[in-house]
């Protein structure tokens, strides 16, 4: 396709009717992702949901693109994560008492300088993340599913269809009626949240991800708890809340250490191969995907990123450099995160860096939320970015109509996020967020924990260097460091997930169906689905009960 025919495509995949019904869809899922965020402590993947309500609306006006649906969508969806940077940090500021030295242009320059790194990383590693590897991207894969069932129909929309309202139901029995536990099979284990977890999404992401990557996962899972909070305390090396700072230390520094790894092993090789003149320049935009102007915009924007850290933030050139290097090391671990569970642990990579400016810095505790919370937001965009990168790429949609429609979402998701943080902390004050409070905030209250330093250092260096040479040897490092962090729970029902998709296709071999795999991921990218939509409809209704009430 020719450059002009090329320019003419994305266009059409990012219309006016769909960026229209983008925003509005924008300003609603971000608004309830706050409050879901806060409330609940968990923020549900809107990707799903705004998938088929775009495909609706925009056949309601005449169009039936399945490229220009997801444009739609990403819209839609982009301000949700961009939400969830900044309700799983800033609040913080409050539980510690100190709201008077926060204000609403300093949270707005946060959630703008996390959107612009996000979005100039994601361009940055789209190629490598996606085109070039083997991630999955469950999320991604399920939204691709569904767009596509909408099409074929026949049994395989009605596998999806019909796993989605099945997964949609048990969850609003779980969730709005209240008639099922969260956790099921709890055992009392000191220091340990042993339970299995009754999600039909965390089912499904164990089942999409599936075999090696899962067995890491949950190998990580058992050294961190039965290792070393079980084991540890048991032989009298420490107590068990002693050993759950170590474990939060050795997961933080496994993750950061895959990051790194990533970066020194695929990162800086390729950047120094350019660098040294073996591709000539011409050949280096081509495969870039961006034209000079563009990649001119997107150093203008590394650059006001810094700057609003720098002045906006008042944390000074050296700190807001560290900011935007380490904002491109966290996306990149997020990007490998999402890619491999459909997790992204965003508040987590934030409090690394925050860890990590806190070490050289002489930053204030506010100043440390500020720079949690950029990078937050910058994570949460990049997980969900890559992830309808995967989308795009299943069923064909522009990359850059993709991105494009990620920023106009993303810069809309700021203001209404910042908007509507402001008005409930206005609405309730300070005293209604954290521990048993109406907002639970539980991602801030760890944040605020952690501000006063990392709980095992000597932890964190294990971990930090255990991660680059796990990376180095070719072995899932973010997924050991994933398992490590995790809650047990999460673990336990993500590898019953994995076993199940074992014991299916062994079962399939035997009897000789044909198309076995293509069917098990159908289904549960329609479990996951379902319990996704479920999750955005029930925070939708608790935003307009919270807020009436």
């Amino acid at each position: 396709m020719s450059e002009q025919g090329s320019r003419a495509a994305w266009r059409g995949q990012l219309s006016p009717v769909g960026i229209a019904i983008g925003c509005l869809g924008c300003v609603i899922i971000t608004a309830s992702s706050v409050y879901t965020a806060l409330k609940m402590g968990a923020l549900p993947w809107p990707t799903i949901f705004t998938s088929i309500v775009a495909l609706f609306l925009l056949r309601a006006f005449g169009h039936r693109s399945l490229n220009e649906a997801n444009v739609t969508q990403i819209v839609m969806s982009a301000g949700s994560m961009v939400a969830g940077g900044l309700a799983f940090t800033i609040p913080g500021i409050w539980m510690l008492g100190l709201a008077d030295e926060v204000s609403w242009v300093e949270m707005l320059v946060v959630a703008l300088s996390g959107t612009l790194l996000g979005l100039v990383c994601t361009a940055a590693i789209r190629r490598r993340f996606v085109d070039e590897s083997d991630l999955e991207y469950p999320i991604g894969t399920a939204a691709a599913e569904t767009l596509m069932a909408t099409e074929t129909g026949g049994v395989t929309g009605k596998r999806l269809f019909g796993s989605m309202g099945l997964a949609g139901l048990w969850c609003v029995t779980r969730d709005a009626l209240g008639w099922m536990p969260t956790l099921v099979a709890q055992l009392p284990i000191p220091g340990v949240s042993f339970a299995i977890y009754n999600s039909p999404q965390m089912l499904s992401v164990g089942f999409l991800v599936g075999g090696f990557a899962v067995a890491f996962w949950f190998l990580g899972a058992l050294v961190g708890n039965f290792g070393i909070i079980v084991g540890g305390s048991s032989a009298g090396l420490w107590d068990v809340t002693t050993a759950q700072g170590i474990v939060s230390s050795l997961g933080m520094g496994l993750m950061m250490g895959s990051g790194i790894g990533v970066v020194l092993k695929d990162i800086l090789p390729h950047a120094a191969h350019v660098l040294r003149g073996k591709r000539s320049a011409g050949e280096a935009a081509a495969n870039s995907g961006w034209s000079r102007l563009e990649r001119g915009t997107l150093a203008l924007m590394v650059a006001a990123a810094a700057l609003l850290v720098c002045i906006g933030l008042g944390l000074g050139p050296v700190v807001a450099v560290a900011v935007v290097l380490l904002a491109f090391v966290t996306t990149i671990m997020s990007a490998q995160s999402v890619g491999q569970t459909g997790i992204d642990p965003m508040e987590i990579f934030g409090l690394i860096v925050l860890l990590a400016v806190a070490a050289f810095s002489s930053a204030s505790q506010v100043q440390l939320f500020y720079v949690a919370g950029v990078v937050a937001v910058a994570c949460g965009l990049a997980g969900d970015v890559m992830s309808d990168f995967k989308t795009g790429a299943i069923i064909g949609t522009s990359p850059r109509a993709m991105w494009m429609g990620q920023a106009v979402g993303a810069l809309l998701g700021t203001v209404v996020a910042v908007a509507v943080l402001v008005t409930l902390f206005s609405a309730y004050g300070p005293g209604a967020f954290g521990s048993g409070q109406m907002f639970v905030s539980a991602q801030a209250s760890v944040v605020a924990t952690m501000v006063s330093g990392i709980p095992s250092v000597p932890g964190f260096v294990i971990g930090l260097l255990g991660g680059i040479a796990l990376y180095w040897a070719g072995l899932p490092a973010m997924m050991f460091g994933l398992g490590v962090y995790l809650p047990f729970y999460m673990s336990l029902t993500a590898t019953l997930g994995a076993v199940v998709r074992w014991v299916y296709e062994r079962v399939c071999r035997a009897r000789g169906v044909a198309d076995s795999e293509e069917k098990g991921v159908v289904v549960a990218s329609g479990v996951l689905g379902g319990e996704s939509i479920v999750g955005v409809v029930i925070a939708l209704a608790s935003v307009v009960g919270g807020l009436t009430a």
